[in-house]
């Protein structure tokens, strides 16, 4: 694809993970030789992702300091814990300055505490956004234990309708086995819209990254969710029987990430 066209990412790696029973933040968690947030961007540049920018916070100088050899990373900081939506909107003006003359640049929205994202899943999200020219595609996983997890409503001809977190599901939206993998794919312009339009009217009074497909999907604009994760994917961190869980499936994978 042309220069311009070349897909960048957010990595949010702001949060404290006060679950670890640490004062680190969670990402710098070493698993399988390697932090957290490393096997994130690792994966990322496999996918040919060669623009990052990583979103701190808590200690933000050790998430930096864990990252000082990657090239093309810049840093955002997330000054106030206040949802992922508020994280993705501290990059906004990375995003904004990497735009030239084409705003509809692919942005990949990852978490940094999920070491299992795959780089072929991200090359599949990619490859989707860029075939149907959709404004958002989110990345979903099909589980026998959603427990936790934002669920994928869709109506009754399968079309995405919204992401709904458990806390605000009803019994009904629960019982979903598609699941939100906080793995994202956006048109730059698209996201920038729906970031400026959030609110936090929900049961965190939190501004949340899943209402901005419901929002371009308001507006019109063609939204997806595509089933391209393995439920392997599913496994993030936050506590430390969840950090040693990863580990052990990392090294069952043979720690094929790049170095």
């Amino acid at each position: 694809m042309p220069p311009h066209h070349q897909p960048m990412a957010v990595v949010l790696a702001a949060g404290k993970g006060t679950r670890m029973g640490s004062d680190l933040p969670k990402v710098v968690h070493e698993a399988a030789g390697r932090p957290l947030v490393r096997w994130v961007v690792d994966a990322l540049r496999e996918a040919g992702i060669g623009e990052i920018i990583v979103v701190v916070g808590h200690r933000a100088e050790l998430v930096e300091a864990s990252l000082a050899d990657v090239p093309g990373l810049s840093f955002a900081t997330q000054k106030q814990q206040r949802g992922t939506g508020d994280a993705v909107a501290a990059a906004a003006a990375g995003i904004e300055a990497r735009l030239s003359d084409d705003r509809r640049r692919p942005v990949v929205i990852v978490c940094g505490d999920s070491p299992m994202l795959r780089p072929e899943s991200v090359r599949g999200l990619l490859a989707r956004l860029a075939e149907s020219e959709a404004s958002c595609l989110v990345g979903t996983a099909v589980t026998d234990d959603p427990q936790g997890l934002g669920r994928i409503v869709r109506d009754q001809a399968g079309h995405f309708l919204r992401i709904v977190e458990q806390k605000d599901a009803s019994p009904e939206e629960r019982a979903i086995r598609e699941v939100n993998m906080s793995t994202y794919v956006f048109a730059a312009e698209d996201l920038l819209v729906s970031l400026s339009r959030l609110d936090n009217a929900n049961a965190s009074g939190e501004y949340y990254l899943t209402d901005c497909p419901g929002i371009l999907l308001g507006d019109g604009r063609p939204v997806d969710a595509l089933a391209c994760l393995d439920p392997s994917e599913t496994l993030s961190v936050n506590t430390p029987e969840q950090l040693a869980e990863v580990a052990e499936a990392l090294r069952r994978r043979g720690g094929d990430a790049p170095s």
